[in-house]
């Protein structure tokens, strides 16, 4: 019976000296002599096995009992304890309850997910719907399909990353358009937008090696130049204002022809001319035109029968136009600062 004499008497030493604890150094000190690996009572449970078999049950509740009852006054203690350091730090902190409280900031969509999603917002609502398709693309999807063959100097415009000759990533989201005439498999109409991002070797404050870009093509029986003016000026009165004009310059886009520029009335000076503008009146919004006879034939439509027109537009310059903005790099740098004041 020595063992269950010992365990009272530790049993009855650990109440003792949780009770007249008064600081946390005090509590640990009491659960190391007592329940600690070495502890008394922890020794104790690792001598039952020395006692009869017979009174090993006995024997071992008992040690269990004590080492539960004493871990339950210890956790008592550091409770009563942890309350008493509260009361004595609001005793020592003065409050001022008449103190206005401190406002909650809220968060806010990015700047360019609101522009991103303006453009869509317009789209959709001239009957246009969502293609997606994947950043990492086909040398045949993302150049030849688009009637750019490996020899063509207008790869030199597009600064691609490559993983190998026949894998890149999309350095537009134009692949997505072809993907997506084709498994239409010669239905009409065709009115897609291709948002998401693209990728190019450039980086400069007007230029990201990663941005994102916005496309739009329609494809049916009798879609005319006319047609893609009108969509180019609707999108800009609702992304801008009602009054801004646009006009359209020549260019050349292999998979477009003919091809080209939409500049909109500078939106700082309203086409009078500024250091915006540089003095012309006007600034560069998207690339456009009617789609190349090759791209319709590779997207599984007869040119003969049928026209349409497509446009591309970087979300990030548009966001730089409608916001003033003069350096790209700041919409990618996450200053809270910076993307506070919209």
């Amino acid at each position: 019976m020595g063992l269950r004499s010992d365990l009272e008497a530790y049993l009855e030493q650990a109440r003792e000296a949780i009770a007249s604890a008064s600081t946390l150094s005090e509590v640990d000190d009491a659960r190391i002599r007592f329940v600690g690996k070495k502890g008394l009572v922890s020794t104790a449970l690792r001598r039952v096995g020395e006692v009869p078999p017979s009174e090993r049950p006995t024997i071992g509740k008992a040690a269990n009992d004590a080492r539960n009852e004493i871990e339950a006054l210890i956790a008592g203690k550091l409770d009563i304890l942890a309350r008493l350091a509260q009361q004595a730090a609001l005793a020592r902190e003065k409050v001022d309850v008449t103190l206005p409280g401190r406002p909650f900031r809220y968060g806010n969509k990015h700047i360019l997910q609101k522009v991103y999603d303006e453009a869509q917002r317009i789209f959709l609502g001239m009957g246009f719907e969502v293609a997606e398709g994947p950043e990492i693309e086909s040398d045949y999807y993302n150049f030849v399909a688009l009637n750019i063959p490996k020899d063509h100097p207008a790869r030199d415009m597009q600064a691609t990353f490559y993983f190998d000759d026949e894998t890149e990533l999309r350095t537009h989201t134009s692949p997505v358009q072809i993907r997506a005439m084709l498994s239409k498999h010669g239905a009409l109409p065709v009115r897609l937008i291709s948002p998401g991002f693209v990728y190019r070797r450039d980086s400069d404050n007007t230029h990201s090696p990663m941005f994102l870009q916005f496309e739009a093509l329609a494809v049916d029986v009798g879609v005319t130049l006319g047609d893609l003016k009108g969509t180019i000026e609707q999108f800009a009165k609702q992304m801008f204002d009602q009054s801004v004009k646009i006009r359209l310059r020549p260019s050349y886009f292999p998979f477009t022809e003919p091809s080209a520029e939409a500049d909109v009335s500078c939106t700082v000076c309203g086409g009078k001319g500024c250091r915006t503008c540089k003095g012309t009146g006007w600034l560069e919004i998207l690339g456009s035109g009617m789609v190349h006879p090759a791209v319709l034939r590779n997207g599984g439509y007869d040119p003969s029968r049928v026209t349409g027109f497509a446009l591309g537009m970087g979300i990030d310059r548009v966001t730089m136009l409608k916001y003033g903005l003069d350096d790209i790099r700041n919409i990618y740098s996450n200053d809270v600062r910076f993307l506070r004041q919209f």
